[in-house]
């Protein structure tokens, strides 16, 4: 028999994550997933992934257009992944790493596909390059030993009808995240990042649909999803 502690967990490639983690308010875990490539048919995994959201009506109202949606469904459709971004609520992604490697190269690879997906919707300008140079140089100097964690919080406004009037009027106007790092025999370092595009650009990097980083997070974001919109 499980401990009551053991229910309350996930494990990921034997990284556990907890169900439920503090935030502004509670914040539950809605997926999980992994990051990796194949090479000559070996997995390389690197990254455990955890989604953390805060799960009230103000995050259930706006996804009512996909009631009754499968699973199956829902990971096909990029429009509904956008509209989870855009939903204000607080969000928190949790990432462990599997696979040690610098964190320059972590940070490359975000800063590229950030930096891509706001060209190709034409919201690159010198303050989106700014906050990306800015992204980049917390990871230079990192070194991502396994069970590392690096953490992207977007907080909340501070209440949920300002939050909702904020959504309908400007989609993205009130995001920000704040992203840490953790490693064993370090202080846990911090920056916040202010420009709004690119905090809406880092949540479609792992909440993106099918340009998503982690196939296996956005299909667990539709496993779960599919019964709490089914009611």
């Amino acid at each position: 028999m499980g401990s009551e502690a053991e229910k309350n967990t996930v494990e990921v490639e034997g990284i556990t994550f907890p169900s439920e983690i503090a935030g502004g308010k509670p914040l539950t875990l809605l997926a999980h997933g992994l990051t990796d490539i194949e090479i000559h048919f070996l997995q390389i995994k690197f990254n455990a992934i955890g989604i953390y959201l805060e799960t009230n009506s103000v995050l259930l109202e706006p996804l009512q257009k996909w009631k009754g949606k499968k699973a199956d469904e829902l990971a096909e459709d990029d429009d509904f992944y956008q509209a989870l971004v855009s939903v204000p609520v607080e969000k928190l992604f949790r990432v462990v790493v599997i696979k040690e490697i610098k964190g320059s190269q972590y940070g490359v690879q975000l800063e590229s596909s950030v930096r891509d997906r706001l060209v190709a919707v034409d919201k690159y300008e010198d303050d989106e390059e700014e906050a990306l140079e800015k992204v980049t140089e917390f990871f230079q100097s990192k070194y991502f030993k396994p069970n590392s964690v690096v953490t992207f919080h977007f907080p909340s406004t501070p209440g949920p009808a300002q939050a909702l009037c904020n959504f309908f009027l400007s989609q993205t106007a009130w995001m920000r995240v704040q992203i840490s790092f953790a490693t064993e025999g370090k202080d846990e370092a911090k920056i916040t990042v202010e420009n709004e595009n690119v905090a809406g650009m880092i949540q479609k990097w792992y909440l993106g649909g099918t340009s998503a980083v982690s196939p296996t997070t956005v299909r667990s974001l539709a496993d779960h999803f599919a019964p709490l919109l089914s009611t």
